[in-house]
């Protein structure tokens, strides 16, 4: 039941961002890399691991340094919008760049 629980809370807020978007694009995008999701998986961790400390401080280090791929993820994309490439490229593109980034973020902290 707690699965199912996540699953509609998480859909529920991707899907309020995504109605957001057809009127304030930028909001959207704004809420769709705030805080709020990072805290609703904190919960989720929180919750499935009952408040481990080190799973927590884990947890948060991994997101606090995750920002750093993410943003060249949303560079390129940008990048490539403003290039007039398709969704499927940009895609690629972005998720490429943050991959690289990824792989080094685990590196760095493992």
């Amino acid at each position: 039941m707690r699965f199912v629980v996540k699953v509609v809370i998480s859909l529920c807020v991707i899907l309020v961002c995504t109605q957001i978007a057809k009127k304030m694009p930028s909001l959207a995008g704004l809420i769709g890399v705030m805080p709020l999701t990072g805290a609703l998986i904190m919960v989720w961790v929180f919750l499935d691991n009952s408040g481990d400390v080190a799973t927590m401080t884990s947890f948060t280090k991994g997101a606090l340094w995750g920002i750093v791929p993410s943003v060249p993820f949303f560079v390129t994309a940008l990048f490539c919008f403003r290039s007039r490439l398709n969704l499927p490229v940009t895609l690629v593109s972005s998720f490429a760049v943050w991959a690289i980034g990824a792989f080094v973020h685990q590196r760095l902290l493992g």
